[in-house]
């Protein structure tokens, strides 16, 4: 078997169905499988995958897992997983035919260990004036990004888990995602794509963006409105720290981190230098404001939301002392 696409799932079963339609397109030129894991979902999702499975092109295969979160969904996909290649991916997708063929030219021509690629919209509703329509921080909110026409090889960028493709080998050297940071039902936790990218970089595992790699992501309406990006970013801060307190890098730029806490001034557990950044961000989204610049001014204002998370969680921490730096968690995947 050469890929495995992995799916994890949870009460979106009409959207499943849709994506699952445009899989059976895909056409590369070798062995390859499905993978839905149910995470918990109260809805018909079974039923779905079921009923697709007599006429899908190739092995679909549903799973169920009862540990909630996302994280936890896809390393009991990777455990069944029978591919050489694991593909990540979302129940809300849509990909174009030779999808898989990218991944496999990507892989091979840039002799790495993992890839990712562009994930670009298929708006439900117009969006509003203050989302920008290229890349940037607001994006990762509704999981879309664009690191342009060329292949980078990842490392203070990372991809989006929507769209990426990874060695199994790669997944037994440094493990699956993080169960303790990544997204689960009424949260907006979600820094485990991150944190695997830290800790196979610190295997020695390389990763490329190859922008050949495309999928068409879902944005729908109700996530496009100023209180969903607060509590995005909110939720950011909240796993950032859970990051900071793991691995001891800094929570506003973790790739690029050369950060050592123990020499660092905190102030109630987080780092002092933030507070400085946090009041940059006010007077910056207040300037913005007064020249009508509504992107910056709403993204500057994001950072603050972000700040609030951190607090937050920090306060929550704050019998723990300052973290050490480490590679982070190891979240161990035995292959079945």
């Amino acid at each position: 078997m050469r890929f495995s696409i992995v799916i994890a799932t949870y009460n979106r079963a009409t959207l499943l169905a849709d994506t699952l339609d445009s899989l059976s397109r895909l056409r590369p030129g070798t062995a390859w499988e499905v993978i839905v894991v149910d995470n918990n979902s109260p809805d018909h999702t079974r039923e779905v995958v079921e009923a697709a499975a007599p006429s899908f092109p190739v092995p679909l295969h549903y799973v169920f897992e009862k540990e909630q979160g996302r994280s936890a969904a896809l390393n009991h996909g990777f455990r069944v997983a029978q591919g050489d290649i694991i593909v990540t991916t979302d129940d809300d997708v849509r990909v174009e035919p030779d999808w898989l063929d990218h991944i496999e030219f990507g892989l091979a021509s840039k002799q790495c260990d993992y890839v990712g690629g562009r994930v670009v919209p298929i708006w439900e509703s117009e969006p509003p004036a203050w989302i920008p329509r290229t890349n940037g921080r607001m994006w990762a909110v509704i999981a879309l990004l664009d690191y342009g026409p060329q292949p980078i090889q990842f490392g203070k960028r990372v991809p989006l888990g929507v769209n990426m493709a990874i060695r199994r080998e790669a997944i037994e050297r440094a493990g699956g995602f993080d169960t303790h940071i990544g997204r689960k039902a009424g949260t907006l936790l979600g820094q485990e794509v991150r944190e695997w990218c830290m800790r196979a970089h610190a295997h020695g595992l390389v990763g490329y963006y190859i922008p050949a790699m495309v999928v068409q992501h879902l944005i729908p309406t109700e996530r496009l409105n100023k209180e969903y990006f607060r509590r995005w970013f909110y939720w950011r801060g909240i796993s950032r720290a859970m990051l900071y307190a793991a691995t001891g890098k800094d929570m506003e730029s973790p790739e690029t981190s050369t950060l050592d806490p123990s020499r660092v001034p905190h102030i109630f557990g987080i780092p002092r230098y933030m507070f400085r950044s946090v009041l940059a961000a006010v007077r910056d989204s207040a300037a913005a404001a007064l020249r009508r610049d509504a992107v910056t001014s709403f993204e500057r204002e994001l950072f603050v939301w972000f700040f609030a998370g951190i607090v937050k969680q920090r306060w929550r921490d704050r019998g723990r002392g300052v973290p050490a730096m480490t590679a982070g968690r190891m979240e161990r995947v035995p292959r079945t």
